[in-house]
């Protein structure tokens, strides 16, 4: 028996199955259709469980917000929301994280960003004077310019994380002709590692995702 893959063929289900709960209102115990119907009902979960995390994403990339999820998916906030879809939703990266790892994984990443976000505006003026020393450079191949071009349109946010991910792309393009400023660009990069680590790995913090994966292995 296949799963439902369509609307029409998951109202047939739900059709069958509550017709054998009416038989048994009626008296009617047939083993034969009682498993069946148990067996229309598993497969009816997993389809849903498959489509609630399509419509959950289609749904933020039209635009509708945690909060505005939450009532649709029958939770009372949107970190519970967000969490729900955490759980139900298969990670591309590790499929064998559990839901609750997927919730953890999320966190951290969050926590991550946050400090590392925090980290370069505390040395904004640091980032600042580095972004204005490559975009100053001329005499760049095409591709070269491309990415500094997008760290001088970077150097406008108000926010110097913003010039995080321009800067490691250029790094990388100036190895060759400019190596002092692509060392301190990765320099820069391995600073960032580092408070990303320290975020999931500080007192009191939460744990990491891989000590959260040994601990749901045991």
């Amino acid at each position: 028996m296949k799963p439902a893959t369509t609307f029409d063929n998951a109202a047939d289900e739900v059709t069958f199955v509550s017709g054998v709960v009416d038989q048994l209102d009626a008296g009617s115990n047939d083993p034969a259709k009682l498993l069946e119907a148990l067996t229309h009902i598993r497969m009816l979960r997993e389809q849903l469980t498959e489509w609630e995390p399509r419509l959950i994403d289609a749904a933020r990339t039209a635009g509708v917000s945690w909060a505005q999820l939450a009532p649709a998916l029958g939770v009372a906030s949107r970190q519970a929301a967000e969490r729900r879809y955490l759980r139900l939703n298969p990670n591309a990266v590790d499929p064998a994280m559990t839901g609750e790892q997927r919730v953890q994984a999320a966190r951290d990443h969050r926590a991550s960003e946050r400090a590392v976000s925090a980290w370069a505006r505390d040395n904004a003026a640091d980032l600042r004077r580095l972004a204005g020393q490559v975009t100053a450079l001329d005499g760049l191949d095409r591709p070269t310019q491309a990415s500094v071009d997008r760290l001088h349109h970077a150097l406008g946010d108000s926010d110097s994380a913003a010039l995080l991910a321009p800067l490691a792309e250029t790094g990388t393009r100036l190895s060759r002709k400019h190596p002092h400023l692509a060392d301190q660009i990765s320099a820069i990069e391995n600073r960032t590692n580092q408070v990303r680590e320290a975020s999931k790995q500080r007192p009191g913090g939460r744990q990491s995702t891989d000590q959260t994966k040994q601990r749901g292995k045991r």
